[in-house]
């Protein structure tokens, strides 16, 4: 158990008898009335949203998840196929599962994909990937005087902003958490 004020957007409660993934979290302190949590979240397995506020001293009971490396091995038709690096099973998850994560994804990037039950509820990307420019504005003359950035499509077609000088070619460090340039790889 966990208290309500503990919920961070991604984390994984039992509510009313079903696994729900919270989505957004607002803490609120009106005035002289006691503070509350508005959490929008998802049932993982029927896939509807709901909104909910707990009061800042309830208890909620956090999912306690097993967790597998898995290795991404390719997408078709029938969905996402990964790999378990230790039993060496293959695993098709579904895109309601993944989500916004492909675009993070290469053929043998190794993650982390969470089980509840048995079953596949979701998947932990590495904080760090290494992606190819594949599309972006010629740099500006000039542009180094101050900091401007400039949209870039990598190679699994997400869109980041990164500085003037970045070229088509280019590999990036991208960070998970918010979708940010980091470096040159």
């Amino acid at each position: 158990m966990i208290q309500a004020t503990e919920i961070r957007p991604g984390t994984l409660i039992i509510f009313e008898k079903g696994l729900w993934r919270a989505m957004t979290v607002q803490h609120i302190t009106p005035g002289n009335w006691r503070g509350m949590v508005q959490v929008k979240m998802r049932n993982i397995q029927t896939g509807s949203q709901t909104e909910h506020r707990f009061g800042s001293g309830d208890k909620v009971e956090k999912a306690s998840l097993e967790t597998h490396e898995m290795e991404y091995l390719y997408s078709d038709s029938q969905g996402h196929h990964f790999m378990n690096n230790e039993s060496y099973e293959q695993l098709t998850l579904a895109e309601d599962v993944i989500g916004e994560s492909m675009k993070y994804l290469l053929p043998n990037t190794t993650i982390e994909v969470d089980f509840y039950e048995g079953n596949p509820v979701g998947i932990e990307l590495p904080t760090i990937v290494t992606l190819k420019v594949v599309d972006t504005q010629p740099s500006m003359k000039g542009a180094t005087a101050s900091a401007s950035y400039k949209p870039a499509r990598m190679e699994t077609g997400l869109e980041v902003n990164v500085p003037q000088f970045i070229q088509v070619g280019d590999v990036l460090n991208i960070d998970t958490r918010d979708n940010s340039y980091i470096e040159r790889a």
